[in-house]
């Protein structure tokens, strides 16, 4: 790994889309909504998308919010939590979601656990299904012809195309330290970035083998081709603390940063695996 340099910019306070200087949107479709606990929105820049495409988008989301809420107890999720349903009386979707949960599982030795990162009992797939419902809105947009397009749901990115003609999506990394700034921007075309950290949600996230939050990392990003697994790949690396991102190098297909912390807790430098730097935006 390398790093080092602190990379800060003065940009929006939490991860999204950032636009060169001097682009404005001449077409598309734009949208916030808040749910699955944060807010979600679709930024699609293609002409003649129609604005039922994303409803569709936006009603599949809550209709997976409304079956995988932890915090819903007639929720699917909570119903298989209190025993009250089987895995085999579960729908195909949640099925499919704790088999990607256990193939994480194996992959990050653990440290990816969805019965250990919910502390007060049961099942928590959060980490990943968060990632796999925006993936699959992503779809819905293709589906009604949408090549160019950005959902980001509270920092966890998948995009397609380009947000101009010859123009990558520039996305920026929020710094967990100093929340009117990013860390760094990263550019993509086809891919995903998701981000884990306790700047936001407070320590969700802990090593399932000691039960504590980990510590000397401020949070974790993850790039690559499939958010599904970036963000749970994201979850699982900041659950292992500083060991976290030589795990990320391991990965096929996908690298990382991550903001590392003084014992104080303070500090905040970068540091990325080999082939991250690919990602950075050129500067504006």
């Amino acid at each position: 790994m390398t790093g080092g340099r602190e990379r800060l910019r003065r940009s929006r306070p939490q991860a999204g889309n950032v636009p060169p200087a001097g682009t404005v949107p001449i077409f598309g479709l734009r949208r916030v909504e808040q749910m699955m606990g944060t807010a979600i929105s679709f930024d699609v820049r293609d002409p003649e998308i129609p604005a039922a495409a994303l409803q569709d988008a936006f009603d599949y989301l809550r209709d997976v919010d409304r079956r995988f809420s932890t915090y819903r107890p007639d929720s699917e999720v909570s119903r298989l939590s209190r025993g009250e349903i089987s895995e085999d009386e579960c729908s195909p979707d949640l099925r499919r979601v704790l088999e990607l949960c256990e193939q994480v599982r194996e992959t990050s030795q653990g440290y990816f656990d969805i019965r250990a990162h919910r502390w007060a009992g049961g099942l928590d797939p959060s980490g990943l299904v968060k990632g796999w419902a925006l993936e699959n809105a992503g779809r819905i947009l293709e589906a009604a012809g949408a090549c160019n397009y950005c959902i980001n749901g509270g920092g966890d990115i998948v995009v397609r195309g380009e947000a101009a003609p010859a123009t990558p999506w520039r996305i920026g990394i929020r710094h967990p330290l100093q929340a009117d700034k990013v860390a760094t921007v990263v550019s993509l075309r086809f891919g995903a970035v998701a981000t884990s950290g306790a700047y936001e949600r407070g320590e969700h996230v802990r090593d399932p083998f000691t039960g504590r939050a980990p510590t000397g990392v401020l949070s974790i990003t993850i790039v690559g081709p499939d958010l599904t697994y970036a963000d749970a790949y994201a979850t699982a690396a900041f659950a292992m603390g500083p060991t976290g991102l030589a795990w990320v190098a391991g990965l096929a297909g996908y690298a990382g940063c991550a903001i590392t912390a003084d014992p104080d807790g303070s500090n905040g430098r970068l540091t990325w695996t080999p082939g991250f730097e690919r990602s950075f935006a050129d500067p504006h």
